[in-house]
């Protein structure tokens, strides 16, 4: 690095230092990534911040190149993260060099963020429909699909079922025979995965979190975070936030 670009560097670090810049939380980027991989589109707007919010370095003093800049790096990110999810890189590529193309072309502010919530939603229902192709049969398929859908509502058998047009009998069969368990518990299952993100990665309480997430009670979600996770949610937390500072 020469001695120009050092000083710089030097300076534009003492600039973000004398405006108190911060980047965003790096904790809290990895799982805005990790939720899209799960393709839980719900979760994915729990992490998802405004593109170039606070927390952003400038990339150009421009402002639409700016934005251009920052959809370029988010894609290649996103892109890279779903191919360790399971998406092929051709096609994870393929989407990416889509998403950058139709950015290139945008004129405004707003053409540029509708390109970048379509990005995000885009590679979000691709990844979970990676994660249910070739696995279950059709109808669990569906069921599996519906249930991610309605993961901050109550998700009845029955009301499932009826989505499906087949009989709660039959449905409750097909989650036993192809998932291996109840579909009660696999609902469950789904639920205390959302709620363990949302305890680490947003500042939502505990009892936000089971309100959120549609549980019949504060007691009922507490026994359940603690059959699926072997701990409550406030200890789960604490042990969390203790081992992150221990690395610092």
């Amino acid at each position: 690095m020469s001695i120009e670009t050092e000083k710089k560097l030097a300076e534009h670090l003492f600039s973000q230092r004398e405006d108190d810049f911060e980047h965003a939380s790096f904790d809290r980027e990895i799982a805005f990534y990790e939720s899209i991989c799960s393709g839980n589109m719900k979760l994915v707007k729990v992490f998802m911040k405004p593109l170039f919010c606070e927390g952003c370095g400038v990339l150009s003093e421009d402002f639409i190149r700016n934005l251009k800049y920052h959809m370029v790096v988010l894609a290649a990110l996103i892109a890279r993260y779903c191919i360790k999810g399971g998406m092929t890189p051709e096609e994870s590529y393929n989407l990416s060099d889509y998403y950058i193309m139709k950015t290139d072309k945008c004129q405004t502010e707003s053409e540029i963020r509708a390109v970048h919530y379509e990005m995000i939603e885009g590679y979000t229902n691709k990844m979970r429909q990676i994660k249910l192709r070739g696995v279950y049969s059709k109808q669990i398929v569906h069921a599996v699909d519906y249930i991610i859908c309605h993961l901050h509502n109550r998700i009845l058998l029955d009301e499932t079922a009826q989505y499906l047009k087949l009989s709660p009998a039959y449905l409750s069969r097909l989650f036993k025979k192809e998932i291996g368990v109840s579909f009660g518990e696999y609902v469950n299952k789904l639920k205390i995965e959302e709620a363990a993100s949302l305890l680490l990665y947003t500042e939502y309480s505990d009892t936000e979190i089971s309100n959120l997430l549609a549980f019949s009670s504060q007691s009922y979600f507490i026994k359940v975070f603690r059959k699926y996770i072997g701990t409550t949610p406030k200890q789960y937390k604490k042990q969390y936030a203790n081992s992150v500072f221990s690395d610092r």
